[in-house]
């Protein structure tokens, strides 16, 4: 069988992957292909009917399905295709695809592949909350879709569990169908989120709980309370009809793990250079499926940068050799990119992105053997976006693995 053909193919219709989309055929790269294996691409703010979405986009304030539409219209009026209902199962060197499509199996082969699959959240097993299986457990996405997509109101008085940004999008689903959340837990010592979300719990009288440990679930057919130890060590219960799991997102890598492309253990998504170049350098990266997990405005930007260097690759493709880019304390989880490319291009990414395992208030340093490239100060927590310069570590061409160490 003869491989259709095409000059990008985008596995994943969300964010990232829309704009990258609509931003390639703008540069007129060639032919374009978006692969959606949900029925309708868009991503996760199909799910979130609330705002705010689009700011930063199209300078408008806007509910999520509004600016998914639009990514969508604004990617199919530049030209690109958009196939929904296509799985990708198979990623094979070179570029080539394999496909279930709603026609059968088949198979696309192109010249550059982006992945933008991005994420998912932790089930309760992935983050150990014991106890009973009952009905009533609930990832944020799946209330989205329960409330915005169905209209099923799947309990009246949740705790949420978690304090990430996401946890507060819960509660506005939560509001669309007149749910009360009675409490939020979360096990850092402090809200992940920004503090400017507390006066939100105050208005709405929901406790926060931090620093909790040992969560259990207590329930037959459905949920009937949340039992943990408190940051004093107390045993709390919360009598409740639902538990929302939310955030501490992995990446989408399925594919990834039955394919050839290197992944990295820190963040579970592929080994990428500067560029957002896999291990297969016909192989790109962009959005969440990098590292867990940022805003739609900023997988939106992301999106339309990586498709200026895949385009600009497809006729000046970057030098193939690159050094590590490690890290070795056990205070930093990851670093993206894990691998530099010493070249003259300057369309890369101008920072590194760390994630931490614990809070940190240190230097870090960059080094290549006894050279320090780079040191400046680090002060960040778990689950929050770390940024760091990398254009002085690039323009030192390091020739050997480059080392973050921290001091302090």
């Amino acid at each position: 069988m003869t491989d259709e053909r095409c000059t990008v193919a985008v596995v994943g219709g969300g964010t990232a992957g829309l704009a990258l989309a609509r931003e390639l055929m703008r540069v007129q790269v060639g032919r374009v292909v978006v692969l959606e294996r949900e029925a309708e691409a868009g991503g996760i703010p199909r799910h979130c009917g609330h705002y705010p979405f689009g700011l930063r986009e199209y300078r408008r304030l806007m509910k999520g399905p509004d600016y998914a539409r639009l990514n969508r219209e604004r990617a199919k009026a530049a030209g690109a295709e958009i196939r929904t209902g296509t799985t990708v199962t198979r990623l094979l060197p070179g570029g080539r695809l394999e496909l279930s499509t709603p026609c059968g199996p088949s198979s696309l082969a192109a010249e550059r592949v982006v992945l933008c699959t991005g994420v998912r959240e932790s089930s309760r097993a992935q983050r150990l909350v014991s106890g009973d299986r009952p009905g009533g457990v609930l990832s944020t996405g799946a209330l989205q879709g329960s409330v915005y997509l169905k209209g099923i109101k799947p309990f009246q008085r949740p705790v949420i569990f978690g304090s990430e940004l996401v946890s507060f999008s819960a509660f506005q689903t939560c509001a669309h169908l007149g749910i009360s959340p009675v409490a939020m837990v979360e096990e850092e010592s402090r809200i992940v989120a920004r503090k400017l979300f507390t006066p939100y719990l105050w208005l709405k009288r929901v406790p926060l709980y931090t620093g909790v440990s040992s969560p259990r679930i207590l329930g037959k057919n459905r949920v009937e309370a949340l039992e943990f130890e408190d940051c004093n060590g107390a045993l709390q219960t919360f009598e409740t009809d639902g538990i929302i799991m939310s955030g501490r997102f992995r990446p989408e890598s399925a594919l990834l793990r039955r394919s050839h492309i290197a992944i990295d253990p820190g963040t579970g998504g592929p080994v990428v250079d500067q560029f957002g170049r896999c291990s297969d350098p016909t192989y790109f990266c962009a959005g969440n499926l990098l590292r867990p997990a940022e805003t739609s405005g900023w997988c939106w930007t992301e999106g339309i940068e990586t498709a200026r260097r895949v385009a600009r690759d497809l006729g000046q493709p970057a030098p193939s050799t690159s050094v590590p880019l490690v890290t070795k304390d056990a205070r930093l989880r990851f670093v993206v990119p894990q691998r530099l490319t010493a070249t003259q291009l300057e369309d890369g990414m101008e920072h590194m992105y760390l994630g931490l395992e614990t809070a940190v208030n240190a230097t870090v340093m960059a080094r290549c053997g006894d050279r320090v490239l780079w040191s400046g100060s680090l002060r960040g927590r778990p689950v929050r976006r770390i940024t760091l310069p990398l254009g002085e570590i690039l323009r030192a061409r390091p020739d050997a693995p480059v080392e973050l160490t921290l001091e302090g």
